[in-house]
């Protein structure tokens, strides 16, 4: 009640990438999300984030894969520990949407294809993380099984399909467990966009199901001024506000009511007085701890499936002479995809050095990639870069003056326009810098995906320069 209108409208929309407003008029302070859901994500110093060695866990898939939901809520209790060891709030998962196709691109963070096993899964992950005093957020909700498109795409399915197959474990997972926070995906369902959608998150969400949490967008998900929060979001993200920039005139005009308003301001709140921030506290975290590895290579083992050991051939011992070893993620140690969730190991051992570790001279091993598995320019292996990038920001087109900003420990994968609470400074330059170890000499395809001019050098001499439009990508 003692909140301006004003101020409620500001609290529906992040100060930035990863905070909620703070009201410093009233005590109220912002509280900090990060991506998840098996890692706290820490790969480059972004803003509102620090930069952190955390335990990579294993994936939603492997988690649906180990059957073991003890072992799972085990698992979110150190998710919420890591969580609070980087000095933060939410954890952005779980990912319970249904694997209905092996290409999906985000089928790895997921728990499964079948409904039962993704809610039982999902429980038992939000009650280890909230139990740490962290807050989850069950996504993407709802119906969100791709990556192509999925910006303007429709997932158009009857009501009983959309109850029994997609939307059981968001059930499961809200009643058993209440999430803090529920995150709207970026697609249409029935041709409506999630985050507008009455009859997914008034309607069922918070009506039939009782959700007491805060709807979220995912990043860049709210497509309107006023016609998603009457349809149930309660804040956009990421801040500054992008639509909701508008809201007030949107009231004024009559376009919403008030009490919409307030009823979203409400469940905001109730997310800052559950992170203890309101009166100071905040449970204690750690981070990639001894217990929290020996948890990720406990979970690692329970997810893999022996389908057939004709001749007791496993574990390998002295009647196995020789070995061959085909495909490329056998030296590569692949453990995860891309993307919002990606926590890099610290250290990877893949499972050809693994057999040549463990086997010796004993066992003749063979090897042959076949193939590779990529389809584009592969992301420089941090490995490559010791020490990873430097970073420069200049108030200049040129890179004249000092920086106004100077940050190290990027990856060779980054998102630089949350790196930097300026990115709407114009003119703007950035500079990166870095030494590059290729493991052998050869031929290198060198590419750079950006959404702006940029060019590269290698030992002072450029070697590429496009000035490609905004939202384009040039090699």
């Amino acid at each position: 009640k003692q909140l301006t209108l004003g101020e409620k409208v500001s609290l529906l929309s992040g100060r930035d990438i990863w905070n909620t407003v703070p009201i410093e008029r009233l005590g109220i302070p912002s509280i900090t999300m990060t991506d998840g859901p098996h890692g706290v994500r820490a790969t480059a110093p972004e803003v509102g984030r620090k930069l952190g060695k955390v335990t990579a866990f294993p994936t939603g898939i492997s988690m649906g894969a180990s059957w073991n939901t003890d072992l799972v809520e085990q698992v979110g209790q150190a998710l919420g520990e890591e969580t609070r060891g980087m000095d933060c709030d939410i954890l952005l998962g779980p990912c319970v949407n249904i694997v209905r196709d092996p290409r999906g691109g985000r089928d790895f963070e997921t728990f499964s294809e079948d409904p039962f096993l993704s809610g039982r899964t999902a429980v038992a992950y939000i009650k280890g993380v909230q139990s740490r005093g962290v807050g989850t957020s069950l996504k993407h909700f709802a119906a969100n099984n791709y990556e192509v498109e999925r910006n303007r795409a429709s997932s158009n399915v009857d009501e009983r399909t959309l109850r029994e197959i997609y939307l059981t474990q968001f059930e499961m997972a809200v009643k058993e467990a209440q999430p803090w926070t529920a995150m709207c995906s970026h697609n249409r369902i029935n041709r409506t966009y999630a985050s507008q959608n009455d009859h997914l998150q008034n309607e069922i969400l918070k009506g039939e199901w009782g959700f007491r949490g805060a709807v979220i967008s995912d990043w860049g998900a709210n497509h309107t001024v006023f016609e998603s929060i009457a349809g149930g979001l309660d804040l956009e993200m990421p801040g500054p506000a992008k639509y909701y920039t508008l809201l007030m005139e949107a009231i004024e005009t009559w376009q919403i009511e008030p009490a919409r308003i307030d009823a979203a301001a409400r469940r905001v709140l109730r997310l800052v007085l559950q992170s203890g921030r309101m009166d100071g506290k905040v449970s204690k975290g750690a981070i990639n701890t001894p217990a929290h590895q020996r948890l990720a290579r406990q979970l690692a083992e329970e997810s893999i499936t022996l389908l057939k050991n004709e001749g007791d051939l496993l574990p390998l011992g002295k009647n196995v002479k020789s070995i061959a070893v085909i495909g490329p993620n056998a030296s590569d140690a692949v453990i995860e995809g891309g993307g919002s969730s990606c926590v890099p190991p610290l250290y990877r051992v893949s499972p050809l050095d693994a057999l040549r570790e463990d086997l010796g001279e004993k066992v003749t091993i063979e090897f042959e990639p076949g193939c590779d598995n990529i389809d584009q320019p592969f992301t420089v292996p941090p490995s490559w870069l010791k020490g990873g990038l430097h970073g420069e920001f200049f108030e200049s087109a040129d890179f004249s003056g000092k920086p106004m900003d100077v940050r190290d420990g990027f990856g060779p994968h980054f998102w630089w326009h949350i790196a930097w609470n300026q990115m709407k400074i114009r003119p703007l330059s950035m500079r990166w810098t870095g030494t590059l170890n290729v493991p052998q000499d050869g031929s290198y395809l060198l590419s750079v995906h950006h959404i702006a001019g940029i060019r590269l050098f290698l030992d002072g001499k450029p070697v590429l320069e496009s000035e490609a439009p905004e939202g384009l990508t040039r090699e």
